[in-house]
C-alpha cells in the first residue's frame, strides 16, 4: 500500500493539534484533562480511507484539548497485522504514556496491547472487540453500541419490507467484531422471512471501496433478487452500486452509515431507481473521541467520562425525513462525514480536499 494516505492522516492530525493547541490554553480544560504531563499515540490498524483519516483528525483534535498532553503520535498500520503489532510494540518502547488503539486485526494484536499495558503504559482499544479483560490486559475498552445499530437497520427493513425479503450484508476483515454484533442485533428483531444471501456471517470487504465492488459484483452475479443491502461503511458502496445498472436492476434499499458522497450519490440517482430507499446510522467517527478522553484521563489524572460505550444515532431516513433527511451538500468533499463532530472545513483539510 503507498504511504501517501498514511501520511496524510499523520499530517493532517499535526496540522489540527497545533491549531487547536494555540487556542487549547484559552478554552475551558476538560475534566477528563487532569494536571500530570502525559504523551499520548493514537494507533490504526488500517488508516487508508477517509473514514480514518477524519477519524485521525478528530482524535488529534480531542487531545489537543488538553493542555497537559505534550506530544501526539500517529501510526498506520496499512492493514497488515505485523506493522500493527509492531506499531504498538515501538510506541510502548519509546516510553509514550498512552496508546489508543484501533486493533482491526482483533485479538492477533492483543499479546502487544498486553505488553504494552505492563510496561505501565496506559492501553485503550477501541471500536473492535481485541478479547482479553480490563486491568489485565488493557486499561479500558471503549465499544460501540454495534448492536442498537444492528437492531435500527432490521427495524427499518421491516417497516419497508413487511412481508419480508432477500438481505445482502456486507462488512469489513472477516471476523470482526463490529460485524458480527450488528448481524447480533438485526437477528433479535428480523425472523425467517428475512433471508440473508451472503456468505456467513457477512460478505467480507475490509471496508475498502475496490473490494467491496468486486464482492458485490459477484454477489449480485448470484442472485436474482437482493431486496436490501446493509453494509457497515456506506461511503464504499459509491462506485459499487452502479454495476445494478450493468445488469438491469434497480439499486435496492440500503441501511448503511452515513456519508457525503452517499447521500450525493442518492439524490443523483433515486429517480432513476425507484427501489433506492436509504437509511443510515452516524458513521461514528467520533467514537474516538471518547477513547481519547478515556486515555487522557487515565495518564494525567482526570476524571474519566461517565460512558465507556459510544453511542451513534440514526441520521437519516429517506423514507420518513426523520430524524434527518438524507443531505447532499456538493460545496463539501464527498469523502466526509457530516454526522461528525469535526468541523466541515477540517475534515476537507483531513482528506487533503
Amino acid at each position: 500500500m503507498s504511504m501517501a494516505k498514511p501520511m496524510k492522516a499523520a499530517l493532517a492530525a499535526f496540522a489540527l493539534t497545533t491549531a487547536v493547541g494555540a487556542t487549547a490554553a484559552m478554552a475551558e480544560t476538560p475534566s477528563w484533562c487532569g494536571p500530570n504531563e502525559a504523551s499520548l499515540a493514537l494507533l490504526d490498524g488500517f488508516g487508508g480511507n477517509s473514514w480514518r483519516l477524519v477519524t485521525t483528525a478528530s482524535g488529534a483534535e480531542e487531545a489537543a484539548k488538553c493542555p497537559t498532553i505534550t506530544q501526539y503520535e500517529y501510526a498506520d498500520g496499512q492493514g497488515n497485522t505485523q506493522k500493527a503489532i509492531s506499531d504498538i510494540n515501538s510506541m510502548a518502547a519509546r516510553g509514550i504514556n498512552a496508546l489508543v488503539v484501533f486493533g482491526d486485526a482483533g485479538p492477533a494484536v492483543l499479546p502487544a496491547l498486553t505488553n504494552a499495558h505492563r510496561s505501565g503504559a496506559v492501553v485503550v482499544p477501541y471500536r473492535v472487540d481485541v478479547g482479553g479483560a480490563e486491568g489485565e490486559n488493557y486499561a479500558k475498552f471503549i465499544g460501540s453500541s454495534f448492536v442498537e445499530d444492528g437492531k435500527s437497520w432490521g427495524n427499518w427493513i421491516k417497516e419497508i419490507l413487511p412481508e419480508g425479503g432477500n438481505i445482502l450484508f456486507l462488512s469489513g476483515p472477516a471476523g470482526n467484531s463490529q460485524g458480527l454484533d450488528e448481524l447480533k442485533g438485526m437477528k433479535e428483531v428480523l425472523d425467517d422471512k428475512y433471508v440473508f444471501v451472503n456468505p456467513e456471517p457477512f460478505a467480507v470487504t475490509n471496508w475498502d471501496p475496490a473490494l467491496t465492488q468486486q464482492v458485490l459484483s459477484a454477489e449480485i452475479a448470484k442472485n436474482d433478487k437482493i431486496d436490501v443491502i446493509v453494509s457497515d461503511f456506506g461511503p464504499s458502496l459509491v462506485g459499487a452500486l452502479p454495476v445494478f445498472k450493468e445488469y438491469g436492476r434497480s439499486i435496492p434499499a440500503l441501511a448503511t452509515s452515513d456519508g457525503n458522497s452517499l447521500a450525493c450519490f442518492w439524490e443523483q440517482n433515486k429517480d432513476a431507481n425507484p427501489d433506492f430507499k436509504l437509511f443510515t446510522v452516524a458513521t461514528g467517527n467520533d467514537n474516538v473521541r471518547l477513547a481519547v478522553q478515556w486515555a487522557v484521563a487515565l495518564a494525567t489524572g482526570g476524571t474519566p467520562p461517565a460512558d465507556n460505550i459510544f453511542k451513534a444515532p440514526v441520521y437519516e431516513n429517506s423514507v420518513t425525513g426523520q430524524p434527518n433527511p438524507v443531505t447532499c451538500r456538493p460545496d463539501l468533499p464527498g469523502a466526509i462525514y457530516l454526522s461528525a463532530e469535526l468541523a466541515d472545513d477540517a475534515q476537507a483539510k483531513a482528506v487533503g480536499q
